[in-house]
This record gives C-alpha cells, sequence and structure tokens, in this order.
C-alpha cells in the first residue's frame, strides 16, 4: 500500500526570514473501481483503505446491499484499481457510463428517499455530543500531519469504535460504511461523528448506513437537512467551544 502522504521541499516565510522546509502533504490519486470487470467509477482518494471505499460507495449507490451480495474484493494500490466480483453479477444501470467522483464528492446513484426512516430510540446526552467531537479532533492523525484530509467516525453511546482519514469527507463516509458491511454491524444504534459540511449526498449516504445520529464539526445544507428529517435521523451541527446546534429530530438528544 502507498503512503498516504508525500513529502514536499516548500518555501516557508515566518519573522521575516524565508527558508526551505520539508512539508508532509496528502497524496491524491484517481482510483479504478471494477465491478464484475466492467469500469464503474473513478474516485479521487488518498489511496487507504481501498476495500471499504469501495463496498461503502456501491452500497451508497444501491448496487449491493449486504455482505453477502459480494464474492470477492480484490484491491491492486499499485495499479490504483479495487475489482469487485458480486455473486448476482450486478453492475451499474444500463447507460449509466462509468461515474467519475472528485474528492469534494458526488451524488450516488441511489433512489433518492425511498428508504425507510430511522425508527431508532437511542440517545446521548448533550455533553456526549461535545466529547465525542472533542476526542475526534484530537485523534485524526493524517490531519495533524497535513491539515488536509477530512475525518469522520464510527461511534456507539459510549465511544468511538473507528475512524477514517481522506482528501474527501464523501469517502470516508463511503469508508466506514464499507467497514461496517464488511464485518456485518448493525448501524441502528450507532453515530457517525464527522469533521466536514453536511451536505445531501453525505445525508443519503448515511441514511443508506442506516445511521440514526450525526455530529458534525460543520453545517448543513438546507437539503441535507429536508433530507435528514424525512429520514428521522438526528443531525447535531456546528460542535464548537462545547456549543452546538441540533438541526432535526432533537428527540434523542438529552438536554
Amino acid at each position: 500500500m502507498k503512503a498516504p502522504t508525500e513529502k514536499i521541499d516548500v518555501r516557508f516565510y515566518s519573522g521575516g526570514k524565508a527558508s526551505v522546509i520539508s512539508e508532509s502533504v496528502i497524496r491524491e490519486e484517481p482510483v479504478e473501481i471494477f465491478l464484475n470487470n466492467r469500469r464503474s467509477a473513478t474516485i479521487a482518494c488518498t489511496g487507504i483503505h481501498l476495500e471499504e471505499l469501495a463496498a461503502g460507495f456501491l452500497q451508497s449507490a444501491g448496487i449491493i446491499r449486504v455482505r453477502e451480495d459480494i464474492e470477492k474484493i480484490t484491491v491492486s494500490a499499485e495499479k490504483s484499481r479495487i475489482d469487485v466480483l458480486t455473486k448476482n453479477g450486478a453492475i451499474s444501470k444500463p447507460g449509466s457510463g462509468e461515474i467519475f467522483v472528485m474528492s469534494s464528492g458526488a451524488k450516488a446513484r441511489g433512489s433518492k428517499r425511498t428508504k425507510d426512516s430511522i425508527t431508532s430510540d437511542i440517545s446521548i446526552p448533550a455533553e456526549k455530543a461535545v466529547e465525542f467531537m472533542e476526542v475526534l479532533l484530537s485523534s485524526s492523525k493524517l490531519h495533524g500531519m497535513t491539515h488536509g484530509t477530512h475525518c469522520s467516525a464510527l461511534a456507539d453511546t459510549e465511544g468511538i469504535i473507528v475512524l477514517r482519514d481522506d482528501i474527501g469527507r464523501h469517502n470516508t463516509i463511503d469508508m466506514l460504511g464499507g467497514y461496517t458491511l464488511l464485518n456485518g454491524i448493525d448501524c441502528s444504534d450507532k453515530i457517525i461523528v464527522k469533521t466536514g459540511r453536511v451536505s445531501s449526498e453525505i445525508a443519503e449516504k448515511i441514511w443508506t448506513m442506516g445511521v440514526p445520529i450525526i455530529i458534525s464539526h460543520s453545517v448543513p445544507t438546507s437539503e441535507a437537512i429536508s433530507i435528514l428529517r424525512d429520514a428521522d435521523i438526528t443531525l447535531i451541527g456546528h460542535v464548537r467551544g462545547g456549543s452546538f446546534k441540533v438541526y432535526s429530530n432533537e428527540r434523542r438528544i438529552k438536554f
């Protein structure tokens, strides 16, 4: 597996003087996903956790639903290629062509707002949302090294289970989706904690995962709020300095 960072010499200016320093820069490269020997997507990413990324991306696109749909995943990091074989021979929708996903993300090709709303009754104390965010921000090693990544984590009501870094905030959610899919994890009592903006695409991906609570360091878009209200997902956003805002379904927060 390629290293997620590269060392680059840069000119550094400080205190009226300039010098040359070696800087850790986050890697960006296009990775191709081949579904049943057909190129289905090219994703700009950091090049780590590629098996999870592919599985989560295909799940969010509505192509696979459960781990049993996957026959085999083969990752060639050197060739920047992931091959996914499915048991039912599923392929992208006819005429849909290849999906190119920039690091800023792109809409998955799943059917919008056709999923069941989430009925989970888990809840967390308000102060726990602040605690989760503090832990996330202090745990992102790649961001601490490069300041060039987004970070998302999967948590339960007690604490963070696993976190993923990448140049694309959408990629971090797909990685977590792939992690839960490949490990058979039920998300009905789980929480997503993330750094970046909550867009409609992010909302749809998390709805597909079945996660009932999102905690974000940033803010949502109006379309994301509409989707999450329909989905009955709780969104806590703008978690900063011990405060936050609840944008949807506040019943899961104990004030």
